[in-house]
């Protein structure tokens, strides 16, 4: 008889550093430089001004992005570095302390207090550090902080994001750019509220929605401004 085929399961968790850093990145570079574009076009602003305003925020918000996903995860980073160290000198100090504490946290999650110290003690034996990482601090190589994979995937989702609103601007007529970039915006920012929901294995319905919500009022908030304090163009 054969041995069963290893069963290999698909988790969402796999992803979730990346896939946060590119949603969040997509959902800014849409949102800010669509608006920005609206509040500089509603100024009355000429053609040349609305395309590089489109165009500074999209270089300025990736950099800025990418920069602040970098110092962000490498602070985690840098914590979990810190309680690593921690933990493989409370390891090589006091093991049986160490055993003891693994034990209970068995415990509490439901195993008998003996067959909690057996699995215990065959996982420390195997890996103690990284059995301790895992369960006692929650920090495994699936969600382990890696600040250059976030700051890559929010540039680029970023700029891809911006790109969309900077385009119609390049070609939409001037008298058009306003409502056009608009609504460009709000279904970009639908189908990305969708897709992430769904990626993350939440309601397409309601992931469009919050994130065209908040949109048509970033848009209109800015298009206000750029009405108050526009001044035409000669």
């Amino acid at each position: 008889m054969s041995p069963r085929p290893i069963h290999r399961e698909f988790h969402r968790a796999d992803r979730i550093g990346w896939l946060r850093a590119a949603v969040l990145g997509a959902n800014d570079g849409i949102l800010s430089v669509g608006s920005l574009i609206v509040g500089v076009a509603s100024a009355d602003a000429d053609y040349f001004q609305v395309v590089l305003s489109g165009v500074a925020g999209l270089t300025s918000g990736a950099l800025s992005m990418a920069a602040g996903e970098y110092v962000s995860v490498s602070s985690q980073a840098d914590t979990e570095q810190a309680d690593t160290e921690l933990e493989q000198r409370e390891l090589a100090a006091d093991p049986e302390g160490e055993l003891v504490e693994l034990t209970e946290i068995y415990v509490q999650r439901g195993l008998e207090p003996d067959l909690a110290r057996q699995v215990a003690r065959q996982l420390m034996e195997k890996d103690a550090l990284k059995a301790h990482l895992r369960d006692e601090l929650g920090i495994s190589e699936h969600l382990a902080a890696r600040p250059l994979q976030a700051a890559w995937a929010s540039a680029l989702s970023f700029s891809i994001g911006a790109a969309l609103p900077v385009g119609v601007s390049a070609v939409a007529p001037k008298s058009m750019v306003v409502f056009l970039v608009a609504i460009v915006t709000v279904l970009s920012l639908g189908v990305l509220g969708a897709l992430s929901a769904v990626t993350g294995g939440a309601s397409p319905w309601k992931g469009a929605a919050r994130v065209a919500f908040w949109g048509i009022v970033a848009m209109v908030v800015t298009s206000l401004i750029g009405k108050l304090f526009g001044v035409s163009v000669a």
